[in-house]
């Protein structure tokens, strides 16, 4: 189910294409990792105005950790608008949420359509950071014989993927997104994090960047400095933009752009991704 805002939530799909989106952001309060109180979220989302984001999605975790539900997700949008609203604050919310790749076993099919990002049809699944199970694909395949599509949540800190990169082109190829944290392609995750986010941008196999924000200063929102940065700014409307509006409109893909990126891996060395053929 899409909250009691769905009306609203529906036409600020014929205007989405025009913001700066960020898919993948903890900013409802006292639901998850990201901000304790609605005054800690009220900071977060000045902050993701300041830095030039007009819609985010909140994606609370759904894991074992955090068994997060959906109604709980609408209610948390709700409350945060309706104090956007009295702030003046001119952020734009919709519900989603970050689902463990592990749980979908555990997740009924109705509460599972309910997690979409905006209800548009895409399911934010996160992988396992450490060792990953044997059959990390075939759980995928489980979401998406679900009749769900799946965007992949920080593909670039699973170890399983540095291990075998081809999985992840094979998932790639068989239609799965793949959406990059904008302080991976910076280091804020370590040089390893960093280099595989930046050979995923140089491959063709990144889709997306978003803040993956959990509050205003440790882990704050922000997408177009760090493009501009690692020297992906080419990119940056197809990737917090046209991409992320495709998925909350349930539409098609559009197509990257053949636009000349800067990338500089420091040091040097012969692409992963060129050994398979990319």
């Amino acid at each position: 189910m899409i909250p009691s805002r769905a009306d609203d939530i529906r036409g600020t799909r014929s205007r989405i294409i025009d913001t700066v989106i960020d898919l993948h952001c903890h900013v409802l309060p006292h639901i998850d990792d990201g901000p304790r109180t609605i005054e800690g979220s009220l900071a977060l989302a000045r902050a993701a105005t300041a830095a030039g984001i007009t819609t985010v999605v909140a994606t609370p975790h759904v894991s074992m950790r955090y068994p997060t539900r959906a109604a709980s997700i609408a209610r948390g949008v709700e409350e945060l608008l309706g104090r956007l609203g009295e702030e003046g604050i001119a952020l734009e919310v919709l519900p989603g949420a970050e689902i463990a790749m592990t749980q979908i076993v555990d997740i009924q099919p109705d509460e599972l359509g309910a997690l979409e990002l905006g209800g548009g049809g895409w399911l934010l699944v996160e992988p396992p950071f450490a060792t990953g199970p044997s059959d990390l694909d075939a759980i995928l395949r489980g979401f998406e014989g679900l009749g769900h599509r799946i965007l992949l949540a920080h593909p670039e800190r699973c170890s399983a993927f540095h291990r075998d990169p081809a999985m992840l082109e094979r998932i790639v190829q068989r239609g799965v997104l793949v959406s990059v944290t904008a302080g991976s392609l910076e280091g804020r995750f370590g040089d390893t994090v960093r280099r595989f986010a930046l050979e995923l941008a140089q491959a063709g196999l990144m889709h997306n960047v978003v803040s993956d924000a959990h509050d205003h200063v440790h882990r704050p929102p922000g997408l177009a400095d760090a493009l501009a940065r690692t020297g992906l700014a080419p990119l940056a409307d197809w990737l917090t933009e046209e991409v992320p509006g495709a998925i909350l409109a349930g539409s098609e893909i559009p197509p990257r752009p053949q636009a000349a990126i800067a990338i500089t891996i420091d040091p040097p060395r012969r692409s992963r991704w060129r050994r398979l053929g990319l």
